[in-house]
């Protein structure tokens, strides 16, 4: 009988967990995306030009690049489970100061909204490591799907809030506090917990071994890149297609699109890595997704090819986030490794990520064409691809002995 219960509240435990994991996922987007749709309104409201109104967008990335490194030692300190609940309310607080309605609480918002959801991106592949060692294809495969399915929510809905229900911008922006707050108090038994595994358990491996692998950097460059592309894409996609004839509101539509068709590859993606003994088949996958959506809309024959081109950029985009930080959990031997790696791997990744839409900007104002930018993104796609059959190799990033590597 003794057993029986203690079965049940261990069930009970990972149910929670589990529950936690996903509402955390739920955070970790929809306060940035649903900054582009509206951010005419807020350039409008406030008087600012293109130029800040633009790096609004870019802000929480830089946030990320900075604090992606930090957070694995801040996690060793007091705990990655309780570190990802301080940052719950970080988020929370900056969603709610960035909603005031002025330029300087908007930039102080945003900030913090980056600082909130940094520490769960790098977090989060080291509790699924330390918590699901046996299971970290299907639990990264669900709470990306929950992040990304969030994400597209936030695109979606925030004209709606805003304009439909006459909401304005700031509580558009600030209905986003109510899911941080719910995230919080669902994760509060976990931080109360508080496991301490994360700092204690085999930790042979040190910061320096990390940044002299080669595997650590393969899985790097392939996070870094494959964000390289997401972000050029959402920023990008529409004004491409307008200059290929196809209606900017249409064009908009097709943004969304993109993001949903990659929906079903974000939750399988992960789950086919976990079962092959490396992951090299799925990247090439990827790859040939990719390049033949990249060159479909450097053709941009007919809307029908366009259509196409979105539909496999979108199915290699879904995939490659989730796999990206399904190496992190491959690749590592424990949690701390994972969180670690997760550090290096976000914080180089979200620095190309804002640089990304940056550099296709100023491509397409040198030469006033698509063309130059998109053949960019194409080399751009096959570089990550190399990097990714490295990244699929399986191996840990730190060798040990009695250890067998496939090369």
């Amino acid at each position: 009988m003794g057993k029986q219960v203690a079965l049940e509240k261990k069930t009970i435990r990972q149910v929670l967990l589990v529950l936690g994991i996903i509402f955390v996922a739920f955070n970790l987007r929809p306060a940035i995306t649903a900054i582009g749709p509206i951010i005419g309104l807020i350039r409008n409201d406030l008087g600012i030009s293109n130029g800040v109104a633009g790096f609004i967008t870019t802000l929480p990335l830089l946030s990320f690049a900075i604090l992606s490194i930090l957070a694995p030692r801040i996690g060793q300190v007091f705990g990655n489970e309780r570190t990802v609940f301080f940052g719950l309310i970080v988020l929370f607080i900056g969603i709610v100061i960035r909603s005031t309605g002025f330029i300087s609480t908007l930039f102080l918002g945003t900030i913090l909204v980056g600082v909130g959801v940094a520490i769960g991106n790098v977090l989060l592949p080291s509790i699924v490591k330390l918590k699901f060692p046996e299971k970290v294809g299907i639990m990264t495969s669900t709470y990306t799907t929950s992040m990304n399915t969030f994400a597209a929510l936030g695109s979606g809905i925030s004209i709606p809030l805003a304009q439909g229900l006459a909401l304005g911008w700031q509580k558009a922006l600030a209905v986003w506090a109510v899911i941080a707050v719910i995230a919080a108090v669902i994760w509060l038994p976990q931080s109360r917990r508080n496991n301490q595994q994360t700092a204690t358990q085999n930790s042979q491996s040190s910061s320096k071994d990390l940044w002299q692998s080669p595997l650590a950097w393969q899985v790097t460059i392939f996070m870094g890149l494959q964000s390289f592309l997401f972000y050029c894409t959402v920023a990008w996609l529409p004004e491409i297609l307008e200059s290929n004839g196809m209606d900017l509101s249409l064009a908009g539509w097709m943004l969304s699109l993109m993001q949903l068709v990659g929906l079903p590859t974000t939750f399988f993606a992960p789950v086919l890595a976990g079962r092959f003994k490396n992951q090299k088949g799925i990247v090439l996958t990827i790859g040939f997704f990719y390049f033949a959506g990249i060159m479909g809309i450097l053709l941009g024959a007919s809307h029908a090819l366009l259509v196409v081109s979105i539909i496999c950029i979108g199915v290699a985009q879904g995939a490659s986030i989730s796999l990206a930080l399904t190496f992190i959990g491959l690749r590592t031997i424990n949690a701390k490794q994972a969180a670690d790696l997760s550090g290096m791997a976000q914080s180089i990744g979200y620095l190309l990520a804002a640089i990304g839409p940056i550099l296709i900007g100023f491509l397409f104002d040198q030469t006033h064409s698509w063309t130059l930018p998109l053949i960019v993104l194409s080399i751009v796609a096959i570089v990550m691809i190399l990097a990714g059959l490295g990244a699929g190799r399986n191996q840990y990033i730190v060798k040990e002995q009695h250890q067998n590597y496939d090369y």
